[in-house]
């Protein structure tokens, strides 16, 4: 049983692409399916698909093999949740990387956020 979905779904995308993995499958929810597949738009992860119970993430490889995702920081924790403002939502590792935010309109990266006006819970950062 994990208490930081979140966390432990960020984490183990990092570790798959540290040690190449094509894959990674995790305990299926709509929440970490919708953050899936923002990070596929943003071209931090593959393709995404929901397999029964299981969420199964492609993870993704520039063409000299390097993984997309170098590292990622856990904002938002279940003991403590930080919330932003659309003003406060700036760009990560000088707009390589993302800000993953949870809003009333869903799932937002930092660049969305300030194009809608959007604040919520700042989740993690990825780059």
């Amino acid at each position: 049983m994990v208490s930081d979905r979140v966390g432990d779904f960020i984490i183990r995308l990092k570790n798959a692409s540290a040690v190449k993995h094509a894959s990674v499958e995790v305990p299926y929810s709509a929440h970490l399916e919708a953050i899936a597949k923002k990070l596929r738009e943003l071209g931090f992860v593959g393709e995404v698909e929901k397999q029964g119970r299981t969420l199964k993430v492609a993870l993704a490889y520039d063409e000299k093999g390097t993984p997309r995702i170098r590292d990622v920081k856990r904002i938002s924790k279940p003991g403590r949740r930080l919330y932003v403002s659309h003003r406060e939502a700036h760009t990560v590792a000088g707009g390589t990387g993302a800000r993953i935010i949870s809003t009333p309109k869903g799932i937002l990266s930092d660049a969305e956020a300030r194009r809608l006006r959007a604040g919520g819970e700042h989740m993690f950062e990825i780059w």
